[in-house]
């Protein structure tokens, strides 16, 4: 069987906004016999572009020395206006150590995120890869590389394809990145390195489309898988659609904006429940195959046809507003309702405290006339106390005198006797003197 030396691989990104990895893979294709793959970074590696490289699918089974090489177009297809997709050309010998190669630098993520550009439609991003592995074959002047595009398109990318690898560096080991200044490539300076060798393959299952070359035959199996038949037909439907002759007329693309104009003329938030999404729908696909590049730039058709994702969002946004500004209503009715039970609250509040005040207050006195009965129970206590002490010492001193009190008694019953003597003396002796007075006198 013929071995392909020369090949077109297109991938297809779906859900690329929302990929979380920070590289994937392709799946694997083949050209001159080996195995190939694309490796791409959505959010740039190391940088704020998309990274774009080809990578030799089979490296880690190879023998030390092995050497292959390719030379090689990857583009970014504006899905828009196809004529300013990005390309850029080089050239490598791939080895044990540089496995993989192409473009840090390709599209800046901002231009590729901005839906007016046409990188990403319908959140699909489409990369293309033009790959030959025979040294003779001037890869810029074969048809893979104009493949879609108008004769005259054709020419001049060739012209300028083939001027910008002829300026480039021979070096297998430091190439330059190669940006043609066609208008049909148009793409910034950048330079051109290998992301690494890090083989970890991303976990995004985004299953990517192949396509080959109209002009080389695939080596397809005997008996095709259900996914190889889906990769197939994806390929073929993006082909069809990207060299599709251009059919709508002057007067169609004028009844499609008339319809647009139209549905512009309603209450966003009325547009769905119309059903204009068909007959909108029917406009833009009339809009977008109708030759307008002698009436409008291709940025200003890029800007018209974004605006059919608009018209989907808007409207449903209007509805968010009218339901939150109807939310709105209902919580702030809530909130006086509830600012008024607080108001409330405050009140029966604020009355609690001026009667928890009250209460304190009196506690403060019962405190206070506590403290006042402590004081006098301690006095009473102390007098107690002393009262106690003089008691015991008036008892010592009875008890004393309860001893003697029968001497004391003897004495007193002598003294008796001897007072009852001295008045009977006194007596006798006043009786005697009043004898001798009486007898004087006479």
């Amino acid at each position: 069987m013929e071995v392909d030396t020369i090949r077109k691989f297109t991938w297809k990104i779906n859900n690329f906004s929302t990929i979380k990895d920070k590289k994937l893979y392709s799946e694997i294709f083949y050209v001159g016999g080996y195995p190939w793959r694309l490796l791409v970074f959505p959010k740039g590696n190391e940088v704020d572009h998309i990274s774009i490289y080809v990578d030799v699918a089979d490296s880690a089974t190879l023998p030390v020395r092995w050497t292959r090489y390719a030379q090689f177009r990857l583009t970014a297809v504006n899905q828009i206006c196809p004529k300013t997709s990005i390309t850029k050309v080089t050239q490598h010998e791939f080895n044990a150590k540089e496995v993989d190669w192409g473009f840090t630098s390709f599209v800046p993520l901002s231009k590729l995120h901005d839906p007016k550009c046409g990188y990403l439609v319908n959140d699909a991003c489409l990369v293309e890869a033009d790959i030959s592995t025979d040294r003779t074959i001037d890869l810029e002047s074969h048809e893979l590389i104009v493949e879609g595009a108008s004769d005259k398109v054709k020419g001049m990318e060739a012209d300028y394809v083939k001027a910008a690898i002829d300026n480039q560096k021979t070096s297998i080991t430091k190439p330059e990145e190669i940006t043609t200044p066609s208008p049909a490539i148009l793409a910034a300076p950048a330079v051109m390195t290998s992301p690494g060798r890090d083989k970890t393959k991303s976990t995004i299952q985004n299953s990517p489309t192949s396509q080959s070359s109209s002009l080389s035959d695939t080596i397809e199996p005997e008996d095709p898988k259900e996914e190889d038949m889906d990769t197939f037909f994806t390929s073929l439907e993006y082909e069809l659609v990207s060299s599709k002759v251009i059919v709508s007329s002057q007067e169609e693309a004028k009844e499609a904006l008339a319809k647009i104009e139209e549905a512009l003329n309603m209450a966003p938030a009325n547009l769905n429940e119309l059903g204009k999404s068909s007959t909108l729908k029917e406009a833009f696909k009339i809009l977008s195959s109708f030759d307008c590049s002698s009436i409008i730039t291709c940025e200003e058709k890029a800007e018209l046809l974004a605006m059919e994702e608009s018209l989907k969002e808007l409207p449903e946004c209007a509805a968010r507003a009218v339901q939150d500004m109807n939310l709105l209503s209902e919580k702030e009715s809530v909130k006086l309702t509830l600012t008024r039970n607080l108001e409330r609250s405050l009140l029966k509040f604020k009355e609690a405290k001026a009667e928890e005040e009250k209460v304190e207050q009196k506690i403060a006195d019962l405190y206070k006339q506590l403290d006042e009965a402590q004081k006098n129970k301690e006095n009473i206590l102390t007098e107690k106390k002393e009262i106690f002490r003089i008691s015991k010492e008036l008892k010592m001193e009875l008890e004393t005198i309860g001893k003697e009190l029968p001497e004391y008694e003897a004495k007193a019953k002598v003294a008796e006797e001897e007072q009852k003597f001295v008045e009977a003396e006194w007596t006798r002796m006043k009786d005697l003197i009043s004898f001798i007075k009486e007898k004087i006198q006479i």
